[in-house]
């Protein structure tokens, strides 16, 4: 699907605000509340839009820790890594990265202890460096030029 001038427009105000209507995106970008919806669902049907969710602040959840957490698979233990840390309930994201390690995750903990309790369950399937994020400094839900 190409993404034409006005597609790129409707995909900018989603990101401003995804939860505004059809007909206010329409006013902004001058088009129909039908057209913008028809364009949102075929970019949605194309994969350019994945979905629409929910950012939780997880501090406020009671999640006080983040952490970045490369993981070196073992022999043998990479497929096993990749079915299993999609069941932990912990990882924010995780990428399969090149370099010395195989993974990087993004995982939110509730405190010390339940880093320590998660560090031992991955170390299973390799070897484990953690950082211990302080602050944001660009954060996922930020407006992001479309080109």
């Amino acid at each position: 699907m190409k993404i034409d001038t006005l597609n790129k427009k409707i995909l900018m105000c989603l990101q401003i605000n995804a939860r505004q209507s059809n007909a206010e995106i329409g006013r902004q970008v001058g088009i129909s509340s039908p057209a913008v919806s028809e364009r949102i669902k075929k970019m949605e049907d194309s994969g350019i839009i994945e979905g629409f969710g929910t950012s939780i602040a997880a501090f406020e959840v009671g999640y006080q820790l983040k952490a970045i957490i490369t993981l070196r698979a073992f022999m043998g233990m990479l497929k096993p890594f990749l079915e299993k840390v999609k069941t932990y309930p912990e990882v924010l994201n995780c990428y399969r990265i090149t370099g010395n390690e195989n993974f990087v995750m993004e995982v939110a903990l509730k405190d010390q202890m339940h880093l320590e309790n998660f560090i031992d369950q991955l170390i299973v399937y390799g070897e484990t460096k953690t950082q211990i994020v302080l602050s944001h400094v660009v954060k996922n839900n930020e407006v992001k030029p479309i080109n």
